[in-house]
């Protein structure tokens, strides 16, 4: 091997600078990263572990091999980087070297043979500190192998993964030419950090973090899994943070700026005051506020807010956020809401009132699955990483930061730490996700100084599983942590609806159905239909637009359109509410939660009874009448086989309705009753089943059908773990639509990108695309790929747009092109 510090290689290069050819050095780059990486991991308490991985992650780098293919690099000015995990390219010698060369395992295998030997004394001291060292060096380890793939498993069905990588051929991992060729500084400081004192502290930290609390096996070794999912996170945004602000310097400072938290509760005290009650609900609306703004001074933790719909629940929940930033100096605050129909209202709703300041300083919206899920040194560089103090976002996208292969998520999971997670509608989360979405916000809340808010009308029970399950992972809220004091008292002061219970035998047919909606739109002027599938919605929304008179406006709501496109229907909606104009939407579930509209009656298809409540939220929202009717009916011919939830919610409020009057259906004791039944009888769902009678808590956990195959005290599979992971039940494509001009110059711009790119201008760019794109199901987006219908922005770029012939400013995206008479809806 050639010997380098006599070589042609004066300074071993860790990025290409192709412009100036000032590259970053292999040195300036790990120091750099280690910094990084240090202040990060200093909100979970162990910066140091962070600054070591930091050091050592690109060591391998310092090899000839690695070095000779950056020559090649610069000498053919591609702009290819060999940190890029797309699949290898023809074209190029620089490319056909892609995935050869090994440049993660030399820091892997450095930190092993460093700190295993103290490892070993520490074992001979002290039993009880010896798995925890163990843990910390696995760890360590671990982040650094991972850092271009996703934390790889330790253990997988038929391979001891992490032992295996660990043990590869110095010939493929280069280590010992890598510790000859390193800077002498660098590897001084590395060589300082990895002592004795440091595995024997790290040790007793985290024996002493898990010692505070009773833990199960399942919760101890899950623990374990996130201290570890929480570094890697700290080292992948540290390394992406660094290569973004080699290539753009004026990046730089615009980090780790600490929100004014002072100034934004000011801002929302002097928008709370110009609010003065004239109804009763203003009122009452009024004391939860307050209330919320009361307890906003207690400890960190996990609390509920549980409001009938209506009650103000947004600015309620924004208020005790702020003020409990402030209290407790956190970094950021993030709302996790369900669908992304409702983030543009919330954060219409937050820079509201952060009025006049750059809001966009403070708020970042990130609701997008634009983002490729193979992702290209581009991606890489663009990607959110939430670093913004008011952050919203939506559940799929909080589920895959947590558990989605790859780096993308991943990267963002540690801004959970030492921030408020505001749950919106948290009654919306995947059944089969309640021990993950347990554990985790467990450790956040115990480890990290986080604070959740679970927000709802309908709480479901996280905090109540069944005894038998209790121990895999049980939400640890206080019932004294509820922030609404009397919570019957208060719904029966919002009560502003009656709900009929019109269901029969036969079910409803097409007719009947349509004329109770005329018969109510002609009561109260408005009305909204709520179905549970996309083929009724078109259904309904043609025979009732075949009987449409010139007073009224039709209108359809459909996950087909873009939230932008959504957004403008929702505002003529309002404002022909407001204005007292007879109304009349068709829309499927995603209108229920959290979308501010007032209809006079609602008609809901049956559904589970917390959607039912939702629905009813719709109606007479602001009191306007003294009571507002919400009728639930069965369709006589539905297809819901597929729709698992849906199934087992009507089957749940069908014995509810047995058990229960009308006039107390919407009280909590009958909400507590169907999750009983809905929520209980799933609990074998809980844990996530997956291939091979596993399922992922197990895997990222205790994982005990391969638990004696590894000396190591980490046993998860974290890669099968996954890559099995689906937050929601089919993946999806996301393409952008052309709804407007906007859109369409969108989409020009990113096209031309092709030749002129560059991170900041492709980061905006896919920023201003979110609202306009739209998320197929496989099947639909194989037929628009059959119909030319979608087009990459660029060559090998994994973001497309779509033709603009097949986008329906009635329906949103069609399977025809929009000239046809019928459009197809989803």
């Amino acid at each position: 091997m050639e010997d380098l510090s006599q070589s042609k290689f004066h300074k071993f290069i860790a990025h290409p600078d192709f412009e100036n050819e000032q590259h970053q050095s292999v040195k300036q780059h790990l120091q750099s990263v280690a910094e990084l990486s240090a202040k990060l991991a200093t909100k979970l308490g162990f910066a140091e572990q962070g600054r070591l991985i930091g050091l050592m992650h690109d060591f391998g780098k310092y090899s000839s091999a690695f070095q000779n293919y950056m020559q090649l690099i610069v000498a053919e000015q591609t702009g290819y980087t060999p940190d890029n995990d797309e699949g290898s390219a023809e074209g190029s010698a620089s490319k056909s070297l892609k995935g050869k060369i090994d440049h993660s395992s030399a820091g892997a295998q450095w930190i092993i043979n460093s700190l295993f030997p103290h490892y070993l004394k520490l074992k001979q001291q002290d039993q009880t500190l010896a798995p925890y060292g163990l843990a910390i060096t696995q760890a360590l380890s671990m982040c650094i192998a991972s850092h271009h793939s996703g934390l790889i498993d330790s253990l997988s069905e038929n391979e001891n993964v992490f032992l295996n990588r660990i043990k590869k051929s110095d010939e493929l991992t280069h280590e010992n030419e890598c510790i000859k060729n390193a800077d002498p500084e660098l590897l001084t400081k590395a060589q300082s950090l990895a002592s004795f004192e440091f595995i024997l502290e790290s040790s007793q930290q985290l024996k002493a973090m898990f010692d505070k609390f009773e833990l199960s096996a399942i919760e101890h070794d899950y623990y374990l899994g996130m201290f570890t999912k929480m570094l890697f996170s700290c080292l992948i945004d540290a390394d992406r943070i660094d290569s973004a602000d080699f290539e753009q310097p004026s990046n730089k400072p615009e980090r780790f700026r600490q929100p004014d938290w002072a100034f934004a509760c000011d801002k929302i005290e002097s928008f709370i005051a110009q609010f003065k009650p004239v109804n009763p609900i203003d009122h009452i609306r009024a004391e939860i506020s307050d209330n919320c703004f009361q307890r906003a001074q207690e400890e960190t933790g996990i609390y509920s807010l549980t409001v009938p719909t209506g009650g103000g629940k947004t600015y309620a929940s924004l208020r005790f956020a702020l003020h409990h930033a402030q209290k407790h100096n956190l970094d950021r605050i993030i709302y996790i809401i369900p669908f992304t129909s409702i983030i543009e209202q919330n954060a219409s709703a937050i820079r509201g009132v952060l009025d006049e300041v750059n809001t966009d300083d403070w708020v970042l919206e990130h609701h997008s699955s634009l983002e490729p899920e193979q992702q290209t040194w581009r991606s890489k560089l663009a990607c959110e990483n939430w670093d913004k103090p008011i952050v919203l976002t939506t559940m799929v996208q909080f589920l895959e930061s947590m558990f989605a292969s790859g780096t993308r998520g991943s990267r963002r999971m540690h801004q959970l730490s030492n921030a408020v997670l505001v749950f919106d509608e948290i009654q919306t989360l995947p059944i089969r996700c309640v021990h993950l979405f347990n554990n985790t916000i467990n450790y956040l809340t115990r480890f990290c100084n986080t604070t959740a808010l679970m927000c709802t009308a309908t709480q479901p029970l996280l905090n109540q599983l069944p005894e038998q399950i209790q121990a895999f992972g049980e939400l640890q809220l206080s019932l004294e942590n509820e922030l609404t004091p009397n919570i019957n008292k208060l719904y029966q002061q919002l009560e502003r609806v009656s709900l009929k219970n019109l269901t029969k035998k036969d079910g409803w047919n097409e007719a009947e159905i349509t004329e109770l909606v005329q018969q109510q739109l002609s009561a109260v002027n408005s009305c909204l239909v709520i179905v549970n599938t996309k083929v009724w919605a078109k259904t309904l929304f043609q025979a009732l637009q075949s009987q449409a008179t010139d007073e009224t406006k039709l209108f359809h709501l459909s996950t087909g359109m873009c939230s932008a496109h959504r957004k403008q229907i929702l505002d003529e909606v309002r404002a022909r509410l407001a204005s007292g104009l007879a109304t009349l939407c068709i829309s499927t579930q995603l209108i229920e939660a959290g979308v501010d509209v007032d209809f006079g009656s609602v008609i809901r298809f049956v559904a589970g009874l917390d959607s039912i409540a939702q629905a009813a939220g719709r109606c007479n929202r602001n009191g306007k009448q003294p009571k507002g009717h919400v009728f639930v009916l069965n369709p006589a011919q539905e297809n819901v086989g597929m729709l698992h939830d849906i199934k087992t919610g009507i089957a749940a409020t069908t014995r509810i309705f047995t058990e229960f009057a009308e006039e107390d259906l919407l009280k909590p004791e009958a909400m507590n009753r169907y999750f009983r039944y809905y929520f209980y009888e799933r609990h074998k769902e809980m844990s996530y089943p997956a291939k091979q009678d596993q399922t992922l808590l197990n895997l990222l956990s205790c994982n005990k059908r391969n638990i004696n195959k590894t000396p190591f005290t980490l046993k998860q599979s974290f890669m099968t773990a996954a890559k099995q992971f689906k937050a929601i039940d089919a993946p999806v494509h996301s393409v952008i639509a052309p709804f407007n001009e906007e859109a369409k110059s969108i989409i020009t711009q990113l096209c031309a990108l092709d030749k002129r790119f560059d991170a900041a201008s492709y980061r905006s760019l896919l920023k201003a695309a979110q609202k306009y794109s739209v998320n197929i199901f496989p099947n639909v987006w194989q037929k628009l790929i059959d119909q030319q219908a979608v087009y990459p922005i660029a060559q090998d770029e994994a973001v497309f747009y779509l033709s603009e012939v097949f986008y329906s400013q009635d329906f949103g995206l069609s399977l025809e092109v929009t000239s046809a008479q019928q459009d197809l809806i989803f």
